[in-house]
C-alpha cells in the first residue's frame, strides 16, 4: 500500500475507533499473558507460600486468578478500579514528577493489596480478593504500555496495522506479540522460564518502582513505529522483549509472594468475614 493511501486509511480508522478505543479501559497481556506470568510465578513459589496459597485459595490457581481483574470489568461497581491498573508518564517525567491520579494507580494499587495479604487482622475475603488484584497488577506493570503515556492513554490511541489488519498499538502489545508464536499459555511458560539462579535473584531484589522505570525505559522501542505498518520486522524486534518481561513478571510475582505468606507464618486465611 502507498504511503498516501495507508496514511487515508489509518485517518478513517481513526475517525472511526478512536472514540471507543479512547472509552474502552486499557488491559494488559491479554488473558494467555497473564496466565504465562501467573503459571511461572507458581513454578517458583516455595512450599510454605504454596501450601498459604492453596488455604486461601482452594483450588483456584494462579493461572485462572490472574484474569479475574480484567474479568470484573462489566461489572458496575468495579468501575472505581480502572485507574488501578497503569500509571500515566510523560515523556518529559518521572515516576517523582508525574501528576498521580487521585483515584488510585497500579504502583498504589500493588502496595495496597500487598498490605492486606500481610496484615493477620484481614478478613479472608479480602485477602483473596487482594490476591488475585496482586498477581494481576505485577503482571500489568511490566507491559510498558501501562507505563504509558497520557495523550493516547498508553497507546490505545495509537492506530496502526498489523499484518494488514487495523488495530492499536496497546492490543499489539497486550495480545499479538504475546500470541505471535500461537503457543498456549502453558507451551509459553515452559519455553520462557529457565531463567538463571543469579536472574532470579536479581529480578526478586528488585521492587515496584524498579519495574515501572524498566516498562517507562522501553518506551522508546516500543513507538518505533515506522510507518505504522507493523509486521514480521516489528515481531522480530519486540516478541524477545515482551517473553522477556513476562518471565521476570513471573519470577518477581513468586518472589512477593513467597515473601509475604513468609512473613505471614500460614495465617493467610485465618479469619473469615
Amino acid at each position: 500500500m502507498a504511503p498516501r493511501a495507508l496514511l487515508r486509511r489509518l485517518r478513517t480508522v481513526s475517525a472511526l475507533l478512536l472514540p471507543l478505543l479512547a472509552a474502552a479501559p486499557a488491559s494488559a497481556w491479554g488473558p494467555n499473558g497473564h496466565r504465562v506470568v501467573a503459571q511461572i510465578a507458581e513454578n517458583h513459589l516455595s512450599d510454605e507460600a504454596r501450601a498459604a496459597i492453596r488455604e486461601l485459595m482452594g483450588s483456584e490457581s494462579l493461572a485462572r486468578a490472574s484474569t479475574w481483574a480484567d474479568e470484573i470489568r462489566s461489572e458496575r461497581e468495579w468501575d472505581r478500579a480502572v485507574p488501578w491498573h497503569f500509571i500515566s508518564i510523560d515523556d518529559d517525567e518521572t515516576l517523582e514528577t508525574t501528576r498521580r491520579s487521585e483515584d488510585g494507580d497500579v504502583l498504589s494499587a500493588m502496595e495496597r493489596f500487598e498490605g492486606v495479604l500481610r496484615d493477620p487482622e484481614a478478613a479472608r475475603e479480602a485477602k483473596v480478593e487482594a490476591l488475585r488484584f496482586l498477581v494481576h497488577f505485577v503482571g500489568d506493570v511490566h507491559q510498558p504500555l501501562h507505563v504509558g503515556r497520557r495523550s493516547d492513554g498508553g497507546g490505545n490511541g495509537r492506530l496502526v496495522l498489523w499484518f494488514g489488519e487495523p488495530t492499536n498499538l496497546h492490543r499489539v502489545w497486550d495480545t499479538d506479540l504475546v500470541e505471535f508464536q500461537k503457543l498456549s499459555y502453558t507451551e509459553l511458560a515452559g519455553f520462557l522460564d529457565h531463567a538463571t539462579p543469579e536472574e532470579i535473584a536479581a529480578w526478586q531484589a528488585s521492587g515496584y518502582r524498579d519495574w515501572i522505570a524498566e516498562s517507562f525505559a522501553l518506551r522508546e522501542q516500543v513507538y518505533d513505529l515506522g510507518d505504522h505498518r507493523l509486521g514480521y520486522g516489528y515481531a522480530h524486534d519486540n516478541v524477545p522483549i515482551v517473553e522477556r518481561r513476562l518471565v521476570q513478571a513471573g519470577v518477581r510475582l513468586a518472589g512477593l509472594l513467597n515473601n509475604v505468606f513468609k512473613e505471614s507464618n500460614g495465617t493467610a486465611a485465618r479469619r473469615t468475614p
